[in-house]
């Protein structure tokens, strides 16, 4: 039996990036790697639990972490808070989905009431027989930590882990130009896929397969205008340049973000934020998965669009007519999610293919192809890294592409800004 949390057991991931394999098949099928992994990685990862316009005053979240279920609220002065979503009096489970609240949490089972900041306010009945060593401020809810980015919720189990800024490292900067906590969903709907959750965001992050499963996206994003795009961070990152719209033109109908630079404004990013959230950023709309493993075999992905809204200058004025007002209408849209549904269509039918080849064949992991699939060998790397460690307090980050990492795509003649800086450009 393999033991997941020894150094041994990743060997061959360890290698260079032109001798590694990709990860065993026990990863992708097998239920005690599986138990491990919601431990290791969910159990101490920063994990995206939804969008931020999800969490408004008088709107309580319920999400899955690891083996934890916990609730998220925003205060009286809209701070966003955490907690695991279990009463302190016997521990019953306060809410069993999203759901409205004012300004207090009630336990269903003895209505014992919390504040929106997690403080243990009413024990009805509790003091008829007074007891010595109770003190309301000792039994308030359990605080998880919860932090956002941009348009993303995140929660971390563990107290070990260094922050969110660090986690995504570079990423924050790299992507500034698109102002991302400016821009709302339009759009919303999940799904149960029958794969594991890491083969979802590997197939995200190799372009290896574009040509022959996504026929039509290679004609806005073909294979030869793939370039690097990452630096240091918990993220995998490729970006296409330009992105066509020749033969494809579905998402020109929607107005720009306002104030783009002449690279994020001709370019597709395409980002997968370690563990669980897959970000496909285009100059006018955002198109984001959010994959919650349910078992080794079944994935539950939230699939989100975005577009920009309103946004302000420097100088407080409003932008002009490259905004998008909230209040778009679903024609308008339509196209451009439906394009986005047909390619994940054609995404979980070739994932699920991969789950029951990994399932019912198991045979030993394949080399990876230098130029298209080094990211995933980034992620499993990140992957090892949380396996092996009983704490992350410690963690390294990926340290971002070299000059001259192309891995054969070329240089990128519209490189982003925090490229051309790193560059001397």
């Amino acid at each position: 039996m393999t033991n997941w949390t020894d150094e041994a057991a990743w060997a061959r991931t360890r290698r260079p990036m032109r001798t590694a394999t990709g990860l065993d098949s026990a990863a992708y099928v097998n239920d005690e790697f599986y138990l491990v992994e919601q431990q290791r990685v969910f159990g101490q990862a920063w994990v995206c639990v939804g969008i931020a316009d999800e969490a408004v005053a008088g709107r309580m979240l319920v999400r899955q972490v690891g083996s934890k279920s916990v609730i998220l609220t925003r205060n009286e002065t809209g701070d966003l808070r955490g907690f695991i979503n279990s009463c302190r009096h016997r521990g019953t489970e306060l809410a069993e989905a999203d759901c409205d609240v004012a300004g207090t949490i009630r336990c269903p089972y003895h209505r014992w009431g919390y504040s929106l900041d997690g403080a243990l306010k009413a024990t009805p009945f509790f003091d008829e027989v007074p007891r010595d060593d109770f003190d309301k401020a000792d039994f308030g809810l359990l605080p998880v930590r919860v932090d956002t980015w941009g348009v993303l919720l995140f929660a971390c189990l563990s107290d070990d882990t260094p922050p969110l800024l660090d986690w995504l490292g570079d990423l924050p900067d790299r992507m500034a130009g698109y102002r991302l906590d400016t821009w709302s969903t339009v759009h919303q709907a999940s799904i149960d896929i029958q794969a594991n959750w890491k083969l979802i965001t590997e197939n995200f992050q190799e372009y290896y397969h574009l040509t022959w499963v996504h026929p039509e996206l290679a004609k806005v994003s073909r294979v030869a205008d793939h370039y690097r795009y990452q630096g240091s961070g918990m993220y995998c990152g490729q970006t296409t340049t330009p992105v066509s719209g020749d033969e494809r033109d579905e998402w020109l109908a929607l107005p720009e973000a306002w104030g783009l630079d002449a690279s994020d404004s001709v370019s597709g990013r395409f980002i997968a934020i370690f563990p669980n959230v897959i970000l496909s950023v285009l100059p006018n709309h955002v198109w984001m998965m959010r994959l919650d493993p349910i078992a080794p075999g079944i994935t539950r992905e939230t699939c989100t669009m975005l577009l920009p809204t309103s946004v302000q200058d420097a100088g407080g004025a409003t932008a002009g007519a490259g905004a998008v007002d909230g209040d778009l209408r679903d024609d308008a849209i339509a196209p451009t999610r439906r394009f986005w549904v047909d390619v994940n269509n054609e995404d979980i039918d070739i994932v699920q293919r991969g789950q029951r080849g990994l399932a019912r064949g198991g045979v030993p992991a394949g080399p990876l192809a230098p130029r298209f699939e080094e990211p995933l060998h980034r992620f499993h790397n990140m992957l090892a890294d949380c396996m092996t460690n009983d704490g992350l307090s410690g963690l390294q980050v990926p340290t971002g592409d070299q000059p001259g990492d192309t891995w054969g795509a070329g240089e990128n003649p519209t490189p982003a800004a925090i490229d051309r800086v790193a560059k001397g450009a």
